[in-house]
């Protein structure tokens, strides 16, 4: 496993002239699940949604490639189409499109085929049935009038639809009760193989429980200040990040 499927090097990122993000470099290895910790307010979520292309946000210098290509001149939907895919901390509701015909749409997009509609809805009620989501949501618009959970369950059913290289999951576990941190904690399981990779912000370990952690990064104001395996999450949990404070 030592092919960089993700390279982030010194990265540095401004949103209405504040510095959020700096000289902040990670990567990723094909076939990895890593996972990024840190306090409230410490860049995770604008680092998420810079590797996506959110044109909120400003890189004013650094680098992000993708498969060894510069993915930063690319707009958002061609990051997606190169195998990116954003899990949003709060999932946004869209009237008029319902989640069928989105990941359809959306499918047909990424992979530049058509998608036939009777074999894909026969898989999308079967993903759908594993993630313990109501059939009937397929013909409901997408997230409208949807619960916390019920949307977070609705991005990893996008993820298992669209099956992209990388998968950016931002605080999926977000707002969940247990039984429901399990369901989208086997989503992910099942997503990941070694042709792929996972990104994951997370404040609860349980949805790490069916995955197998290569790496943990820790941000705090915008920079990486620790980096380790998986025991650094139970440090963490166990002394939260004030052992970093007071070596910081």
């Amino acid at each position: 496993m030592a092919e960089n499927f993700l390279k982030i090097e010194n990265l540095n990122v401004e949103v209405d002239g504040k510095h959020i993000l700096k000289n902040l470099s990670l990567s990723v290895e094909k076939g990895s699940v890593n996972v990024i910790l840190g306090p409230n307010g410490s860049g995770k979520s604008t680092l998420m949604n810079v590797i996506m292309g959110n044109p909120q946000y400003t890189v004013t210098s650094g680098s992000i490639t993708f498969e060894g290509e510069d993915i930063l001149p690319l707009k958002t939907f061609e990051r997606a189409r190169r195998g990116l895919f954003l899990s949003f901390q709060t999932p946004e509701e869209i009237a008029g499109v319902t989640v069928e015909n989105m990941l359809r749409t959306a499918k047909a997009a990424a992979s530049g085929e058509k998608i036939r509609l009777i074999p894909f809805r026969k898989e999308l009620l079967a993903t759908m049935e594993e993630l313990k989501i109501d059939a009937d949501y397929a013909k409901r618009d997408l997230n409208v009038g949807f619960s916390g959970g019920e949307k977070k369950k609705s991005e990893i059913l996008q993820l298992l639809t669209l099956n992209p290289k990388l998968a950016l999951l931002d605080e999926t576990d977000s707002g969940l009760d247990v039984d429901a941190v399990q369901i989208v904690s086997k989503g992910v399981a099942k997503f990941h193989n070694k042709d792929n990779a996972v990104l994951i912000i997370t404040h609860n370990a349980k949805i790490l429980e069916n995955l197998s952690v290569n790496k943990v990064y820790v941000l705090m104001d915008g920079r990486k200040v620790e980096e380790g395996g998986a025991d650094l999450i139970e440090k963490i949990e166990r002394e939260g990040f004030s052992h970093i404070q007071e070596g910081a």
